[in-house]
């Protein structure tokens, strides 16, 4: 009986966890992949390192920036961090 007792507060620990730390941390995670799959030509992204730029091609690896009208840069797919909303 004292045994449950000593875990009782273990566990709790463990649950405040996971529904403060663990879950939200899934679920960004799985949006962030979402949005990475459903990335198309045209469209304004920012990349980890804060480059702007417009989505001249990509693959499933890679894309290619338009930074400017002679600059085109390639990037991992990955590096995309968010999608500009205009």
């Amino acid at each position: 009986m004292d045994m449950i007792y000593q875990l009782g507060p273990f566990l709790l620990v463990f649950v405040v966890f996971y529904f403060l730390l663990i879950r939200p941390q899934q679920k960004r995670q799985k949006e962030r992949v979402n949005m990475l799959n459903q990335l198309k030509k045209g469209e304004q992204v920012v990349t980890v390192g804060g480059l702007h730029g417009t989505i001249d091609s990509i693959d499933d690896k890679t894309c290619v920036l338009k930074v400017s009208e002679t600059t085109k840069l390639t990037f991992e797919r990955s590096a995309i961090s968010t999608i500009k909303k205009d």
